[in-house]
């Protein structure tokens, strides 16, 4: 185990002092502002409850809660409050694993035949790394998985195995929570224990996130909030799966908003692993094109305002997460929230805009369309999605429930959003391999956007629709 650094011990403490005290004078006005749009964001969205943290060049500007953890007691939501990661845990997953590699135990170059020998044969060319950065291929065992079921490490290992390959490893990205599923249970094997017992030892414990933990549905957890999802506008309790599910290494932890404020410490001194592990986690992935896609280990890569910004979100059993580094500002923003009908990443972009307004996202603004035919050829398929009549023959690597669930669902919305108006040009952005068009419709008086991926032999990846 690598020891952390002085630095990190003493970074506690000055979280600990600032989140008792509260920020500086001279931050007042700024948290005011920031809490003035959370309260009116809180509203709008009709969200129970939700833990916001703000940290500026070190400093914690707001950390505070708002709302109700349990409706049913009426329980206000605190900074030691626990959510549920959803898959913003990924990146504590990818720790584990760079522990693993930093111990001489696993090799991201590795195939992950040598930790399941008893996998197909077709799964030999993939790595571990392949796995970190959701580009190994392995079809999605949720499609399959019963959620009211309990399953083994080995039982989700032959589900696995039975899933059909979608490419070959390092082809394209496809965020896969089975990957990371994977990973856990390849933690599980070469530590001797379980990756939450290495996660508890080794990170949380270090880098002083005192309440952290895995899941567990039958423990006494102090501070533990309740998920909620929206019913035909009515807030329900969070449904029941299976506790085995709250076992994978995908996104199954507990944290609380102080516990995220210490990991972020953590990032920011690049602490419990060493400078090249750090470097490999935060470096975008290579396909085999040589095109990089943004994400990482465990971290989406992306920019705002021509500067880095590194973060990832989550979603499971009535809990929503966005974790964000706005790495040239030195600001960092986490928000939890215990409804699955909210959108935390609303919440964190608008915390950016406050603290420097050129954060702000920019509105989808016409744009010169230099490719014509595309969106001739788009305009096309749009109409092909209303009447039902798109060829598969013209898709790559769609979801085996693109064609059965979304193309109906999309068929319905679009006959009853009456005739499309003319495509207009929004944005256009090479994403890995693909070419990725966002165009601004409007049906009657409601502007929608509508956005088609293809590659570069014009077979679409992905083609969508959602209101502006």
């Amino acid at each position: 185990m690598r020891n952390p650094s002085k630095s990190i011990a003493v970074v506690a403490v000055l979280l600990v002092g600032l989140l008792l005290g509260g920020p500086a004078a001279a931050h007042d006005s700024l948290r005011e502002r920031i809490e003035a749009f959370v309260r009116a964001e809180q509203k709008r969205q009709k969200v129970p409850g939700l833990a916001v943290g703000v940290v500026s060049h070190g400093r914690v500007v707001l950390a505070k809660g708002y709302g109700f953890a349990n409706l049913e007691h009426q329980v206000p939501v605190e900074t030691d409050t626990l959510f549920q990661s959803g898959s913003v845990g990924k990146m504590f997953t990818a720790m584990a694993v760079m522990l693993q590699v930093e111990a001489g135990r696993v090799a991201l170059s590795d195939s992950i035949t040598k930790y399941f020998p008893d996998a197909p044969a077709t799964w030999r060319p993939i790595t571990v790394r392949h796995l970190l950065t959701h580009t190994s291929g392995v079809g999605d065992i949720y499609d399959v998985l019963d959620l009211r079921q309990d399953y083994t490490d080995a039982d989700y290992l032959q589900i696995a195995y039975g899933r059909p390959l979608q490419f070959p490893a390092g082809l394209r990205f496809n965020y896969s929570n089975t990957g990371y599923v994977l990973l856990g249970i390849l933690v599980n094997q070469v530590a001797g224990t379980s990756y939450i017992n290495v996660l508890g030892s080794q990170v949380f414990r270090p880098a002083h996130m005192t309440s952290a933990r895995g899941i567990s549905e039958e423990d006494v957890i102090p501070n533990r909030a309740a998920g909620y999802s929206v019913v035909n506008g009515v807030v329900k309790n969070q449904e029941w799966v299976s506790p085995s599910l709250n076992r994978n290494a995908d996104g199954s932890l507990y944290f609380s908003l102080k516990d995220m404020l210490a990991w972020d410490a953590a990032v920011d001194q690049r602490a419990l692993l060493g400078r090249g592990s750090w470097q490999q986690i935060l470096t975008p992935v290579k396909l085999n094109s040589g095109a990089s896609y943004p994400y990482g280990f465990g971290w989406m890569l992306q920019e705002r305002a021509g500067k880095p910004l590194h973060q990832h979100t989550g979603s499971w059993q009535g809990f929503l997460s966005i974790y964000s580094r706005f790495l040239g500002d030195g600001l960092s923003i986490v928000v939890l929230l215990n409804s699955n009908s909210a959108n935390p990443t609303a919440f964190a972009d608008g915390i950016a805009a406050i603290v420097n307004p050129a954060l702000a996202v920019p509105p989808l603004a016409p744009i010169p369309d230099q490719e014509p035919a595309l969106t001739a050829r788009f305009t096309a398929l749009l109409e092909q999605l209303r009447n039902g009549t798109l060829d598969p023959a013209e898709f790559a690597y769609v979801p085996s429930w693109y064609f059965p669930e979304v193309v109906p669902y999309y068929q319905d919305l679009l006959q009853d959003l009456g005739p499309a108006g003319p495509l207009v040009l929004a944005k256009r952005e090479a994403l890995g391999d693909d070419l990725v068009s966002t165009y601004l419709v409007k049906f009657g008086t409601t502007t929608w956007r509508y956005k088609v991926s293809i590659l570069p032999d014009g077979r679409v990846t992905h083609l969508g629709l959602a209101g502006n």
